[in-house]
């Protein structure tokens, strides 16, 4: 009889070898052309960075002709992000977020955590589903109206989901009897989902019932350490829209049902904007309209200069709440006199569905979406010439493309995709990643056979078209930055 050992490393030799076979995945997702057993391929799943296989229409829907289709959009980045296949309608104002922009999603949650804990901030979670108890003590549960979404459990009692969380988070903060004014200040944030009923959802992400949110709140010893705070996170949230290239505006808010002493509003200057802003050129001053009379037109900070009427998309909320909510739910630490002391609190919110839909509205054309470097799903699209073409043979140098900039260009793993429709036109194939916009397009044609070999790269943000050697290429990726 044989020997039990050598039979079992036997049978593991085999399925090592077997398994070496499947890992033989360029770095850049995409497969190599490897003969594996057909046994192995019971329950494997392919990388996803083939065009075809991205869960998303193939062929992008031409709204504009479909005068139906048009009549749903109201806004550029809407019907950008529909035809795309980045987001499909639910109900109204909720959306399924396909795997593309959850991509994109992802990279700018990574961003937010990289700026709020690079000031102290902690991240946790809170359960969406909140008790009325908590909102009626805070004497907000009517205060909201008809905004809130109420439900009842099979118990009778109340409940809402919430469209912010400082009952909740001060509760938690309160439930520490042993907080000390060491551990202060403390900066807890999440990033989930929000909810909020809307009587005209509109604008698709721009203005739903359900979306993605980044929620701070702060606890700090004196109403003096609380601004500062204060000002720390206005100072991040500006890093953050310079980060992504957009351009942004701190604007005097009011406080409106959250309550406090002191907002600030983050806009985006949009056209499809629902907030009036009034802006001095003169100086620093900016404010929403709804703090100050619509008819002001000399600004009340420098007196000098005229303010100018334009529109934005709100996609940040700063406030300073002082005790409002602390004293109710009596939030206290000990401070160094060991006594226990009431904390001064404020809160700040980021609309991170509305980012992306905000960044696609303000950067992108009529035709093609253009993202913000950082969040772009993904880096680079490589485009083989048409099957059966006079160049077809290309088709092969622009696979060992994608595997080279995986190996080559480590940062760039993932975030190259090969668009292997190749029963399509290089036009047509052109247009679908105009519209989706990845950020460099390069096209493997009649160049890339030469003896030094040649790609056409569109850089989809700037609109060049240059022509570079495989080196040249390199060089030119290896500068893009990526989260």
């Amino acid at each position: 009889m044989e020997p039990l050992m050598p039979r079992v490393w036997s049978r593991v030799f085999r399925r090592l070898q077997r398994a070496s076979l499947l890992l033989r995945w360029s770095h850049a997702g995409c497969a190599e052309h490897v003969t594996v057993p057909a046994s192995s391929h019971r329950g494997h799943v392919r990388p996803a960075a083939l065009v075809s296989r991205l869960y998303q229409p193939s062929n992008l829907r031409d709204v504009g002709q479909d005068s139906r289709l048009q009549a749903e959009m109201t806004c550029k980045s809407q019907r950008l992000m529909q035809q795309a296949g980045l987001i499909h309608p639910s109900s109204p104002g909720c959306y399924f977020y396909l795997p593309v922009t959850v991509r994109s999603m992802e990279k700018l949650v990574r961003l937010i955590d990289q700026e709020m804990q690079g000031i102290g901030g902690q991240k946790l979670d809170m359960p969406s589903l909140c008790s009325a108890e908590l909102w009626k003590t805070s004497e907000r549960w009517d205060l909201m109206g008809k905004e809130l979404l109420r439900l009842k459990d099979r118990h009778g009692l109340d409940y809402c989901l919430g469209p912010t969380h400082e009952e909740a988070v001060t509760t938690l903060v309160a439930h520490q009897a042993t907080l000390s004014y060491r551990q202060l200040p403390l900066l807890l944030y999440q990033i989930t989902r929000k909810f909020r009923d809307e009587p005209k959802p509109k604008f698709g992400l721009l203005r739903g019932r359900e979306f993605y949110m980044k929620d701070m709140y702060s606890f700090d010893v004196s109403e003096e350490a609380a601004h500062q705070t204060y000002e720390s996170v206005c100072q991040a949230y500006h890093r953050l829209f310079t980060r992504l290239g957009l351009r942004c505006v701190q604007v005097q808010a009011d406080t409106g049902n959250i309550g406090g002493k002191l907002s600030h509003e983050f806009q985006l200057p949009a056209e499809i904007g629902e907030d009036r802003l009034l802006v001095c050129g003169n100086c620093s001053f900016s404010a929403n309209v709804e703090t100050i009379s619509s008819d002001t037109t000399h600004c009340p900070q420098c007196s000098t200069g005229t303010l100018v009427e334009s529109k934005g998309i709100e996609v940040g909320h700063t406030f300073y709440l002082g005790k409002k909510y602390s004293s109710i739910f009596n939030a206290t630490f000990s401070n160094a006199q060991n006594k226990s002391s009431i904390a001064e609190m404020g809160c700040f919110g980021l609309g991170v569905t509305r980012i992306l839909a905000a960044a696609i509205e303000v950067l992108s054309t009529e035709e093609g979406i253009h993202w913000p470097g950082l969040i772009a799903p993904y880096q680079v699209c490589v485009v083989p010439p048409k099957k059966g073409s006079k160049v077809d043979e290309a088709a092969l140098q622009a696979e060992q493309l994608v595997h080279t900039l995986g190996e080559t260009l480590p940062h760039l793993r993932g975030e190259v995709v090969l668009d292997d429709r190749t029963q399509m036109t290089i036009g047509k194939r052109l247009k679908d990643a105009s519209r989706l916009g990845y950020p460099y397009v390069i096209v493997v044609g009649q160049g890339a056979l030469e003896e030094t070999p040649r790609y056409e790269v569109i850089c989809q943000q700037t609109g060049e078209t240059v022509f570079l050697s495989k080196d040249g290429l390199l060089g030119l990726l290896e500068k893009v930055e990526t989260i």
